[in-house]
């Protein structure tokens, strides 16, 4: 019965060194991408300059009511 087991030792280690090479590649990119060595550093300066619409004068308010039987 033992005779047609395996160990199974060979893929797992296999399987271990591809995912181990994926980690190292992500980290390398994830290191490169952070400190921002894949963009070149540009100097923007923007410069916007907009005056606001004069806005009406509010009207004015109405009178007060006078008091009913006062002077």
């Amino acid at each position: 019965m033992a005779e047609g087991t395996s160990s199974g030792g060979g893929s797992n280690s296999g399987l271990a060194f591809i995912v181990g090479g994926l980690v190292v590649i992500v980290a390398v990119l994830a290191f490169f991408m952070m400190s921002g060595g894949f963009t070149q550093k540009k100097k923007v300066d923007v410069d916007i300059s907009a005056s606001a619409p004069q806005l009406p004068d509010a009207p004015k308010a109405p009178e007060a009511p006078k008091a009913p039987g006062g002077s």
